[in-house]
């Protein structure tokens, strides 16, 4: 919401979606979601819609029915297929799969449930980590995926920074050993975290979007958020 109101401070914020009702709303045009994944993602318990953040997907189900509006637009991560199944019946379509690694540097599979009409797979741009980098890095990246690209942010990326906002060695050791996901490896062979602005890229975001809030939080936010340009793409078929 800080970033918003710094990028957008014209936006009007209504509140928490569950305390949302329809009858305040003036017509809407578009209605987007990204309900929280943590109950469909690997890494989440595999909870499913009990999970106690990802059963706001119903709020989300709640407002689409009484607001009717022209268009939506749904995102969640890859799950399993019962859960997707339900999300389609619920929407009444079926989602479409996109990679963001077609617009961007990093791997990040998500699905899109929307009535916008004739979305196809975005051109892929051929764009690897190297085109996005700040600061030099390694030829070799452990990072990096088969075609070169990061791994999918995620919103626990910064974890290797301490309060005062800088790395802490044996944190940065530690993600290097367990995970090779969230380091990278300089030219000289130390390990470093990916800068927030490399995170803005990797995320398609303009450079320095998200400097208003604390480092931490860019990294959060960031892991949280969507492609934009995938988000670009679909929302272009709009007539």
């Amino acid at each position: 919401m800080n970033v918003t109101r710094e990028n957008f401070p014209n936006t009007t914020f209504i509140g928490d979606v569950v305390n949302v009702t329809t009858e305040s709303l003036p017509v809407i045009d578009l209605l987007l979601a990204g309900s929280p994944c943590q109950g469909f993602s690997s890494n989440g318990g595999q909870l499913g819609f009990e999970h106690k953040q990802s059963r706001l997907f119903w709020h989300f189900i709640r407002l689409l029915r009484a607001i009717n509006p022209t268009y939506f637009l749904l995102e969640n991560v890859s799950m399993k297929k019962e859960w997707r199944d339900i999300i389609s019946r619920e929407v009444g379509v079926e989602p479409i799969c996109i990679n963001s690694q077609l617009v961007s540097a990093q791997s990040r599979k998500r699905y899109y449930w929307t009535n916008i009409p004739g979305i196809e797979q975005p051109a892929d741009r051929g764009l690897t980590i190297f085109d996005i980098l700040e600061l030099p890095a390694a030829a070799n990246q452990p990072m990096l995926t088969r075609a070169k690209k990061a791994y999918c942010l995620t919103a626990t990326h910064g974890n290797c920074l301490g309060k005062d906002g800088l790395p802490i060695p044996s944190e940065i050791i530690h993600n290097t050993k367990r995970h090779q996901r969230t380091c990278i490896l300089d030219p000289t062979g130390d390990w470093r975290m990916l800068t927030p602005v490399e995170c803005e890229r990797l995320q398609t975001v303009p450079d320095g979007y998200t400097a208003c809030v604390s480092q931490r939080q860019r990294y959060r936010a960031l892991g949280n958020g969507w492609t934009v340009d995938v988000i670009a793409h679909i929302l272009s078929k709009i007539k």
